[in-house]
């Protein structure tokens, strides 16, 4: 038994009260609880009038892709392919086999990446760099040779690139599982207490993972969906412990803005209108396979086309589960959400980070662009994630694009598609609108009501949010101090 001593709940009021935990969930809840039989002989956690709020729940993430990205040479900033390969030369160990980097959008560059550009500055040494959409890997000479790249131009984008990022990123289980380890402690460091893990890799590499620091639904891609299927496997079972489960199985319906491969109604600038990386009638009948079997279905959709495809194949098939991204959806589709049952699963900060990106690349349909307030509007259930390593893990920054499109100095981007307050804080937490008798145990303590902080410091004060303590199932995962 637990008792979280002197907290407050802004939801339910502001006095200050004992949230009692036991099994894993909310037992009791009042003023002065603390010093009552059985409470008086629980352990206690002394919160000082902190903010008790659900814990986050980041519904899509790249976890071992994220916890390699914390360790990779950083080239976010570069503005163009030699700013890239400037600053994959000062990061650069002077030990490193491998010379890897993440995060370069070339999107707005004047000349797109290429593989004479690392060849000048590297020579022999072998570099990698992952694009910040997990979308495209860009290679030099000596990369190529090691990993078979035969493309001339040395990027490579959607399959073939998220297949040479899970063989480049090999490191050996030992050190895999540590990378987790840290980056779930990091997570949990900001409030996560769950995450859906939409990682590019089988299932059972999480039976080997018993105590993560947040509970992981962890995702089966297509290409291990019929061993996922004989094994018995089903959305919700135990994989390890009590805090990994099977995850939802992810589709992958068409590519990215960043790649201009998000298939789109309107025609690029650059010609085309994007890639169909799975045609109707085979998505249909693959979320039939895996509904059938148990298992829940999230569909990665971006381009207002791929998203129509989708709810198409939701309707056909008449299943639910979340469609995830739907970065550009036509006014027609937006009520299908809800109709469907269809959850839309969000990245606020993506709206921040693209937006003139949509203006270069969408110039016809920048209006269909991350619609979240119409889609909530519309009666849609929306849940908020990173995408990580796309964007960061930390849900004050998702909370914070969603209810203030901004992240500088420029005015909110179509701030008509802001979230109202409450409504961003509770597709944060999985839905979850409070702290209640019943609850399962899985909770954050913040030194202020984010709401007040956001109302009196705008938005940057909100991604600044002092997490004091994180609970998973009532157990302290994360304590400031």
């Amino acid at each position: 038994m637990l008792v979280l001593h002197d907290v407050r709940r802004p939801a339910i009021g502001d006095d200050v009260v004992d949230v009692a935990l036991a099994d894993g969930r909310v037992v009791a809840v009042g003023a002065g609880l603390a010093r009552t039989a059985p409470w008086s002989a629980a352990e206690r956690l002394d919160a000082g009038g902190a903010v008790l709020l659900p814990g986050f729940v980041d519904s899509h993430v790249h976890l071992t892709q994220w916890a390699a990205a914390r360790r990779r040479i950083d080239v976010l900033s570069a503005r163009s392919a030699a700013e890239a390969a400037t600053l994959l030369q000062t990061g650069a160990g002077p030990g490193e086999d491998l010379v890897v980097g993440h995060g370069y959008r070339d999107a707005l560059w004047d000349s797109p990446p290429h593989r004479d550009v690392l060849d000048a500055r590297f020579g022999e040494r072998p570099v990698l760099v992952v694009s910040a959409d997990l979308h495209a890997v860009w290679v030099n000479s000596a990369a190529a040779r090691r990993f078979g790249v035969q493309d001339p131009t040395g990027v490579l984008v959607e399959a073939p690139a998220m297949e040479l990022m899970t063989r480049a990123g090999t490191v050996g289980d030992a050190v895999q599982d540590r990378w987790i380890a840290a980056a779930t402690a990091a997570a949990a460091a900001r409030g996560v207490t769950g995450l859906v893990d939409l990682e590019y890799a089988p299932v059972e590499a999480w039976t080997r993972r018993a105590a993560p620091a947040v509970r992981v639904a962890a995702g089966v891609w297509p290409d291990w969906l019929e061993e996922t299927i004989a094994a018995g496997r089903r959305t919700g079972d135990v994989l390890a412990g009590d805090r990994v489960h099977v995850g939802p199985v992810k589709f992958v319906v068409d590519g990215s803005l960043g790649t201009r491969t998000a298939f789109c109604h309107e025609e690029y600038p650059t010609g085309g209108h994007g890639i169909l990386r799975i045609p109707p009638a085979e998505l249909e009948a693959s979320l039939r396979r895996a509904t059938a079997n148990g298992l829940h279905v999230a569909v990665h959709a971006i381009g207002d086309d791929a998203v129509r495809v989708t709810l198409d194949a939701f309707e056909a098939v008449g299943c639910h589960g979340s469609l995830e991204h739907a970065q550009q959806v036509h006014p027609d589709d937006v009520p299908r959400f809800a109709r469907l049952g269809v959850v839309a699963s969000v990245q606020p900060r993506h709206a921040v980070d693209d937006r003139d990106a949509v203006h270069v690349h969408w110039p016809e349909g920048a209006d269909r662009a991350y619609r979240f307030a119409d889609l909530h509007a519309a009666g849609a259930e929306l849940r908020l994630g990173s995408d990580a390593p796309v964007a960061p893990l930390d849900p004050w920054d998702a909370l914070a694009s969603a209810v203030h499109r901004t992240v500088d100095e420029r005015e909110p981007w179509h701030p008509d598609q802001h979230l109202r307050f409450d409504v961003a804080l509770t597709a944060a937490c999985g839905g979850r609108r409070g702290v209640f008798v019943g609850d399962v145990a899985d909770l954050v303590l913040v030194a202020d009501d984010p709401a007040r902080t956001f109302a009196v410091g705008g938005a940057e004060a909100l991604r600044r949010s002092d997490v004091v303590a994180t609970l998973v199932g009532g157990v302290v995962t994360h304590r400031s101090g």
